[in-house]
């Protein structure tokens, strides 16, 4: 068979497994392994070879650590104490809890990288704490599982790591261009949380605001908010790499989480190591196949013949960034985000850079796209998580109640794409 019809035919049989509910990871794997023994010119050993090279990264080292470290501070005590601390400050207003659920996400992203444990975290600690204080649980919960989004567009982010490490970009440079994004969304979703609080009637906590009260908050909380400031720190600071800085995170969280909080027991390190274990099992298994699936697009020159195709329809900036983050959108109701950077991103790069779009800044956008892909059915992970916060909330009804804050994440995206200064700004403030 001719080469591009076996493509062809590799991209029908990936579909098909992805249709049957067949593990991406494997759906990845078979869709190479039939190209090679349909290709003449391959071999099963270049394909061990690649994949081997694909997790042998030190930039990769990082993401197992943060997933260990966000295991470890959900733990520890250190959401609770972020959570009082933002109560102290905006606790008092028209919808406060809303907005403590927002910025406390926000916080907890800066320290875990991980969406996923940002939810878990958070949703645990404020869904019954605003359930008691008279909001409606299915928007409480949808209001997490949207603000969990934050936890890997503000840095540290676990994708920005794997974006850097499948295109060379810097990743330090990358956690400063997701500053700006994830700020302002946090800021976006606050106004919404409180114009949504005011017409239903939700209030604040009943507490004035009160100097005492911030700094009791503050002294409690203190070693939780120094962990970003000393990771994010020690990065920009040049005294340490992201992966040792990963590592640092995990010691860190370990000595808060059990002498100054005691918020777990040393025999609980294994249940957090053995489920951390698991999840970075699955995240390499992803990242090998789809680094050999990325390897065979780019020696057949996929990416090339496709971004010739699309420069060829139209050479208008404005549609064509339009039809990528729509591509991004749909793929992420099917796909997860490991998958999608190690097949996009040698897909699209081309393309953007022919446009003249700094690789920094689109790296944002698609860790932005994949975001929004938490909370879109019928993947959306996050939506599932907040079903088992509280199993008497129905998935089609929390569906229907991320609806507002999901065309919030949709404009906040476009302004990111079509604005580049909102992430950039700092990129260029700092350099590259």
């Amino acid at each position: 068979m001719e080469t591009n019809t076996i493509i062809l035919l590799m991209f029908l049989l990936f579909l098909v497994l992805l249709f049957l509910q067949v593990p991406i990871a494997l759906c990845l794997g078979f869709a190479s392994i039939f190209f090679i023994t349909q290709s003449s010119g391959l071999s099963m050993m270049q394909m061990a070879t690649s994949m081997f090279s694909a997790v042998d990264s030190f930039p990769l080292m990082a993401v197992p650590l943060f997933i260990l470290c966000g295991a470890i501070i959900d733990g520890g005590g250190l959401g609770k104490r972020l959570v009082n601390f933002c109560a102290a400050f905006v606790g008092q207003f028209t919808g406060g809890y809303a907005m403590v659920t927002v910025i406390t996400c926000a916080f907890f992203g800066a320290i875990s990288g991980s969406a996923l444990a940002t939810v878990a975290a958070i949703g645990g600690i404020m869904l019954p704490v605003m359930i008691e204080a008279g909001y409606d649980k299915k928007f409480a919960l949808g209001l997490t599982c949207c603000a969990g989004c934050l936890g890997i567009i503000i840095p540290p982010s676990i994708p920005m790591i794997m974006y850097a490490s499948s295109t060379g970009a810097s990743i330090g440079t990358l956690f400063i261009g997701g500053f700006g994004p994830g700020i302002f969304l946090a800021l976006v979703l606050c106004v919404l949380a409180y114009l949504i609080c005011r017409r239903r009637g939700y209030h604040g906590n009943g507490v004035k605001f009160s100097w005492r009260n911030v700094a009791k908050a503050t002294k409690d909380a203190i070693w939780a908010l120094l962990m970003p400031v000393i990771i994010l720190g020690g990065i920009y600071g040049g005294i340490f790499t992201p992966t040792e800085a990963a590592a640092v995170a995990c010691i860190y969280g370990l000595v808060v989480g059990y002498f100054v909080y005691r918020g777990f027991k040393l025999k609980e390190l294994i249940s957090f190591a053995f489920d951390s274990a698991k999840t970075t099992g699955m995240i390499f298994f992803i990242i090998a196949t789809a680094s050999i699936f990325s390897w065979i697009l780019s020696t057949e020159q996929v990416p090339v013949m496709i971004s010739n195709a699309v420069l060829g329809l139209t050479s208008n900036k404005i549609v064509i960034l339009l039809i990528i983050n729509v591509l991004l959108l749909i793929n992420g109701c099917f796909m997860e985000m490991t998958a999608s950077t190690y097949i996009y991103t040698p897909i699209l790069l081309p393309i953007v850079l022919a446009l003249g779009m700094d690789p920094i800044h689109f790296g944002v956008v698609m860790v932005m796209n994949m975001a929004i892909g938490f909370i879109t059915p019928p993947l959306g992970i996050h939506l599932f998580v907040g079903v088992g916060l509280d199993e008497r909330v129905k998935f089609n009804d929390l569906v229907r109640h991320i609806i507002p804050q999901f065309l919030v994440l949709v404009v906040v995206l476009l302004l990111v794409t079509f604005i580049p200064g909102i992430s950039m700004g700092l990129v260029d403030l700092f350099g590259h």
